[in-house]
C-alpha cells in the first residue's frame, strides 16, 4: 500500500516543468484589469514621450518605462511565488536595483563599493527566491 501521509495521492503526477495557463494564478482584484491598464498607460506616456519636444519629453518617458516596468514586476512576484514560473533572476537583479540606486543618491559611496552592494545583494536574493519557488513547486528549480 503506498504510503499517502504527506498529503499526495497516489496517483498525483510528480510536478513537471511545463506550466499549463490553467494554472496561472489570478490577481487579487481579477476580473479588473488593472495591469493591462498600466500597461496600456504606459505604452500611451512612452509614444507621447517620443512624439513630444521640450521639458516634458524626459518626464513621460520616464514615467512610461517606470509604469511598465512596475505592472511586468507586479506579473512576475505573483506567477514566482505563486509557483507558476520562476523569476528568480527578475526578482534578485530588481532587489538589487531597489537598494543600489537609493544608496547611490543619498550617500557618496564609489561606485565599486555600490557594485559589490549590488552583487551581494543580488545573489543573496537569487537563492532565497529559488529556494521559495522549489518550495512552492516541489523541487523544481525553473518552470516554462
Amino acid at each position: 500500500m503506498p504510503d499517502t501521509s504527506a498529503g499526495a495521492s497516489p496517483h498525483a503526477a510528480p510536478p513537471s516543468h511545463r506550466a499549463p495557463m490553467a494554472e496561472a494564478p489570478k490577481a487579487p482584484w481579477s476580473p479588473f484589469p488593472l495591469v493591462e491598464l498600466c500597461v496600456l498607460i504606459a505604452i500611451v506616456l512612452i509614444v507621447l514621450g517620443f512624439v513630444s519636444d521640450g521639458p516634458r519629453r524626459g518626464a513621460l518617458l520616464a514615467c512610461g518605462i517606470a509604469l511598465a516596468s512596475l505592472a511586468g514586476l507586479e506579473i512576475a512576484i505573483r506567477e514566482h511565488f505563486a509557483g507558476f514560473r520562476s523569476h528568480s533572476a527578475l526578482l534578485a537583479g530588481a532587489a538589487a536595483v531597489a537598494v543600489v540606486v537609493p544608496v547611490f543618491f543619498v550617500t557618496g559611496l564609489p561606485q565599486i563599493v555600490l557594485l559589490a552592494a549590488g552583487v551581494l545583494v543580488y545573489t543573496l536574493c537569487f537563492f532565497a527566491l529559488r529556494r521559495a519557488f522549489q518550495a512552492k513547486t516541489g523541487g523544481i528549480g525553473f518552470r516554462v
